[in-house]
């Protein structure tokens, strides 16, 4: 029984010597420079990337990353609850906005040394929300506002380049090319080109610094107007000053009537005096029945586009109709009206 107890003992004190040992070698850590080999996506961990996007969650494969302190993209460091490290790999989720539109080489930091990995991390495509103004002739300067512009090589109006006066990653300043007076807007970046869905210019103009095309005025029951006025110009020198009563209406006439054919939308810019936030202007299109409502902006012009779709696919076009529709007595200037 005692050498029973006796041999039971020398167990245990071997059982623990082993499990100790067991345990630091479980801890040892490899104290061997980082080495990065390759990238790719968490779902099929074989296939190696050659470029992936901002924002993007990759894994970055490897040696001796266990001990992982900073993970960076060409200077911009990932969120430290963002990256998970094991010896043979990283996980982590890029930031959503590097340095360069397309070049950012991945640099590991950890606790014996520095590894980089030359690998390209995507800006998305252009992505143009709004430009103003929404048209101009020759040497106008425009602005471009949206997002993902870092590295823009070109920007164009109906196919034409248009000379680049600034950029940032949110906005570009450019001149109108000569000979362009409307058209579909494209901006080009390392990564590729987007076509903004708002076209610049207008093709038929119906009030431009006055009536054009033999459009002639016909509005009712405001409280004034003036065609002419200097005051507040979206560009140009003159536009209409209007004060309305409730549901007082600018309207526009053209006897000869204006085909619809190639044409796809008015385009109107409109600067919502005082108490206008939220009113409504609603327009419409005689002869059809179909009325579009436009929100105005107090204290700010806003460029408007609305398809013909939406207001009754007309052939043709007698009476364009701006009235107010809030019942709220409103002061409006409005200015480049016309069809693309």
């Amino acid at each position: 029984m005692r050498i029973f107890k006796k041999y039971t003992a020398f167990s245990f004190v071997l059982i623990s010597v082993l499990a100790i040992g067991a345990c630091k070698k479980d801890k040892s850590e490899d104290t061997a420079p980082p080495m990065l080999t390759a990238v790719t996506n968490l779902t099929d961990r074989k296939t190696e990337l050659q470029a992936v996007d901002y924002g993007d969650w990759i894994l970055i494969k490897g040696t001796g990353l266990a001990t992982t302190q900073k993970i960076d993209f060409n200077g911009t460091p990932a969120s430290d609850s963002l990256i998970y490290a094991e010896n043979e790999s990283i996980t982590v989720k890029i930031p959503a906005n590097l340095t360069d539109p397309i070049n950012n080489p991945i640099t590991v930091t950890t606790k014996y040394g520095s590894a980089t990995l030359n690998f390209k991390i995507k800006q998305p495509l252009p992505t143009p929300e709004d430009f103003s103004p929404a048209a101009g002739v020759a040497g106008d300067e425009i602005t471009i506002k949206g997002n993902y512009f870092k590295g823009v090589t070109d920007v164009s109006i109906n196919g034409v380049s248009a000379t680049i006066v600034s950029s940032t990653q949110t906005e570009i300043k450019v001149k109108v090319p000569t000979g362009v007076t409307y058209g579909p807007v494209a901006i080009t970046t390392p990564v590729g080109s987007t076509t903004a869905t708002k076209t610049f210019g207008i093709r038929h103009f119906i009030f431009e610094d006055g009536f054009k095309n033999n459009w002639t005025n016909t509005s009712y029951s405001t409280t004034s107007l003036d065609l002419a006025s200097t005051l507040n110009t979206r560009r140009g020198t003159t536009a209409i000053n209007v004060t309305h009563k409730a549901f007082s209406a600018v309207r526009f006439r053209l006897v000869a009537k204006f085909a619809t054919a190639g044409y796809s939308m008015v385009k109107i810019s409109m600067f919502g005096g005082l108490g206008t936030q939220g009113k409504k202007v609603r327009i419409s299109l005689t002869p059809t029945a179909t009325a579009y409502d436009l929100v105005l902006n107090e204290g700010k012009w806003t460029d408007y586009q609305v398809p013909f779709t939406n207001l009754g696919n007309p052939t043709s076009i007698e009476y364009i109709t701006f009235q107010e529709f809030s019942s709220f007595a409103s002061q409006i200037f409005i200015d480049d009206v016309g069809f693309y």
